[in-house]
C-alpha cells in the first residue's frame, strides 16, 4: 500500500491512497464468501454456488461494494499511521479505482488538528490563593448542615412559605385544553426548588391548606414540547399539607448528631479546618483555570466545527451518566428544565468550545516545552489510583491496557504537568498582591 497526503485548506488534508491487487483479490475472496451464503441459485444449497457460476450470473461487479467495505476500515488506519495525520472527525472518502486484477484507489478527505499560533503564556497574571476562612462562611455552612439536618413537621394551619414542602393537585390547561402532562395529585413540592415552570412555586406561596387556585405562568420558548413552548397555561391547584422545616438548635447535642464530636466548638473547629482545606483546593483550582485561559485567550487557533461538535457530546454523555447517579434520565431532565436535546447542546457548546482550546494550547505548549510523561510519571500515578480504588497496581494496569486507555493517562499527565508549568512561570497579579 502506498499513501501520500497534501493540505488543501486550513484544518483539512487530502491523502491519496493505492492498495496493491493481492489485497484486492484477498477482498474480493472474502466478500464472495459473505454474499454467496445469502444467494439463491437454482440447482444449488446456499452457500455451494461455485465462484464462476456466481460471477456468471451476478457479475464480479455485485462484488465491488463489499469488497471496498472489508478493505477500507483497515488500510484506512494503515494510511494514517504511513502519513502520521491525526484526524479529528471521519473521513470523507471518494473512491477513485476498483476493479479486479487493478489496484484500489481511493481519496480521503480528513479534518485534522489546527494549527496553534502562542502568545504569551509566561509571566501570565493570575490572583493569589485564598484559604482564610470568613465568619460568614462558617454561619453558612452551619446554617445548611441545620437545613440538612432539620425536622419536617405538618402544619394545622398557616400559609405556605419559602423552604415548605407542600403536597398539591395540580391540572394544567392551554387555551382551555387539558394537556399530557400537566396533572398530579398528592405531588410534594418543596417552595424554591425551581423544579416547576418558572413562576409556578412563587404563586403557590401564601396558599393555605385547603385552598384553590388558578395560577398562571408561561411555558419557556426553549420547553421540550413544542406545542407548549412559549405558551401561556393556567393551572388548577389545590393545597393539601404544608410541612415546615423545624431546624435543630446549634449546640452540644447537634455537635453529637452530626459528627464525633462531643461540643459545638470542637466541631467548628474541624470544620473551619475542612473549610480552610476546600477553600485552598477551590483556589488552586481558580488559579489554575485562570492560568490556561489566558494561555487559550492569547493565542489564535482556527478550531474545527467537528471538534466542538465531538467534545459537546462528549459533555452530554457525561451530563447523561452524572444524572444516573441521581437516578434520572435525560428525558426527566428535559421535562423538569423545559429544553431538549439541541438546547441543551447549545448552552454546552460555549463551554465545548472552550475546553478544546484550552486542550489544544496545552498541548502546544508541552511540544514547545519538551514537557512528556514517562514511565516513572505513569508508575507514580497508577500508584495515587490504586490508593484511590483500593486495586492493586498490576490490575489497574491491565484493565487500563485491554480498554486502550494507558495513552490517555498519559496524555492527562502531560497536560496536568503543562498547567504547573504555567503556574510556575506565573506571577500574583499586582492589584492582589497589594
Amino acid at each position: 500500500m502506498k499513501a501520500t497526503w497534501e493540505k488543501i485548506d486550513k484544518n483539512l488534508v487530502s491523502i491519496d491512497v493505492e492498495v496493491g491487487t493481492e489485497q484486492v483479490s484477498e477482498a474480493l475472496d472474502k466478500a464472495f464468501k459473505k454474499v454467496v451464503a445469502k444467494v439463491n441459485v437454482p440447482g444449488f444449497r446456499k452457500g455451494k454456488v461455485p465462484r464462476g457460476i456466481f460471477e456468471a450470473r451476478f457479475g464480479i461487479e455485485s462484488l465491488y461494494q463489499d469488497a471496498i467495505d472489508i478493505l477500507l476500515p483497515d488500510v484506512y488506519s494503515e494510511a494514517l499511521k504511513e502519513t502520521e495525520v491525526i484526524p479529528v472527525d471521519r473521513p470523507d472518502i471518494e473512491v477513485e479505482q476498483f476493479s479486479k486484477g487493478q489496484p484500489f484507489k481511493f481519496k480521503a478527505k480528513v479534518t485534522v488538528k489546527p494549527e496553534v499560533e502562542l502568545g504569551e503564556y509566561k509571566g501570565i497574571e493570575i490572583p493569589a490563593g485564598d484559604a482564610e476562612v470568613t465568619e460568614e462562611e462558617i454561619t453558612a455552612e452551619l446554617d445548611r448542615l441545620q437545613q440538612r439536618h432539620a425536622e419536617l413537621v405538618v402544619l394545622d394551619e398557616g400559609a405556605a412559605e419559602q423552604g415548605d414542602v407542600t403536597s398539591i393537585d395540580f391540572e394544567g390547561f392551554v387555551d382551555g385544553e387539558a394537556f399530557e402532562g400537566g396533572k398530579g395529585e398528592g405531588h410534594s413540592l418543596e417552595l424554591g426548588s425551581a423544579t416547576f415552570i418558572p413562576g409556578f412555586e412563587e404563586k403557590v406561596v401564601g396558599m393555605q391548606i385547603g385552598d384553590y387556585k388558578d395560577i398562571e405562568v408561561t411555558f419557556p420558548e426553549t420547553y421540550h414540547a413544542e406545542n407548549l413552548a412559549g405558551k401561556l397555561a393556567v393551572f388548577k391547584v389545590k393545597l393539601h399539607e404544608i410541612k415546615r422545616k423545624n431546624l435543630p438548635a446549634l449546640d452540644d447535642e447537634f455537635a453529637k448528631d452530626v459528627s464525633e464530636f462531643d461540643t459545638l466548638e470542637e466541631f467548628k473547629t474541624d470544620l473551619v479546618s475542612k473549610l480552610a482545606e476546600n477553600k485552598q483546593k477551590a483556589s488552586e483550582q481558580a488559579r489554575e483555570t485562570a492560568v490556561v485561559e489566558k494561555a487559550a485567550e492569547a493565542a489564535v487557533i482556527d478550531i474545527p466545527e467537528a471538534m466542538i461538535d465531538s467534545e459537546t457530546s462528549f459533555m452530554l454523555r457525561d451530563f447523561e451518566n452524572r444524572l444516573r447517579m441521581q437516578g434520572m434520565d435525560l428525558n426527566m431532565y428535559y421535562q423538569f428544565s423545559g429544553q431538549d436535546e439541541a438546547a441543551l447542546r447549545a448552552q454546552m457548546r460555549g463551554d465545548a468550545e472552550k475546553r478544546v482550546r484550552n486542550n489544544l494550547v496545552l498541548e502546544q505548549i508541552a511540544k514547545i516545552e519538551g514537557i512528556e510523561a514517562g514511565d516513572e510519571d505513569l508508575n507514580e500515578e497508577m500508584e495515587n489510583l490504586s490508593k484511590q480504588y483500593s486495586r492493586s497496581v498490576d490490575e489497574l494496569r491491565e484493565i487500563f491496557a485491554a480498554n486502550g486507555n494507558l495513552d490517555n493517562i498519559k496524555e492527562d499527565l502531560v497536560l496536568r504537568k503543562t498547567i504547573k508549568f504555567l503556574l510556575d512561570n506565573s506571577k500574583v497579579a499586582a492589584e492582589v498582591a497589594k
